[in-house]
């Protein structure tokens, strides 16, 4: 069975409007058929915990809906919008796109990151630094 780098970014949003949900929901379900590629949590301790912390979702809860129902995108976030206590206002949804948007890597990650693409200079974000790394990453285990 072939193993997946999830080629969904963080810096991508669906109908909700919540940055990295999308890459969270094909994470989780691709961890849940034992076909997320190695080295990728299923629900790790970075932009997954802030996105499920964000908006008020339990951890367990979560990986259980994916993992038993194999939900559609929409239909993953129909479920979270149902949840008791979850916050998809505008104020808590803009709050935590920004926390996301805005976070910065240790410039010992970024150095690695960039170093395995061979650039010398690039982006300083997160979001994008994390991308040049799934692409790496997939290069590595389809194209090369």
């Amino acid at each position: 069975m072939a193993k997946i780098v999830p080629l969904i970014g963080s810096g991508t949003a669906g109908p909700l409007g919540v940055l990295h949900l999308p890459r969270l929901w094909l994470k989780l379900s691709l961890d849940a058929r034992e076909k997320l590629a190695d080295g990728y949590p299923g629900c790790g301790k970075g932009y997954d915990a802030m996105v499920l912390h964000g908006l008020g979702l339990d951890e367990a809860a979560t990986k259980e809906f994916v993992r038993a129902k194999r939900p559609t995108y929409p239909a993953f976030e129909a479920w979270i919008a149902q949840q008791p206590g979850v916050k998809l206002d505008g104020e808590t949804v803009a709050k935590l796109n920004t926390s996301i948007a805005g976070y910065i890597h240790a410039d010992e990650t970024r150095q690695e990151i960039l170093k395995e693409n061979n650039l010398t200079a690039g982006p300083k974000d997160a979001v994008n630094l994390n991308n040049l790394d799934d692409w790496f990453l997939f290069h590595q285990a389809e194209l090369s």
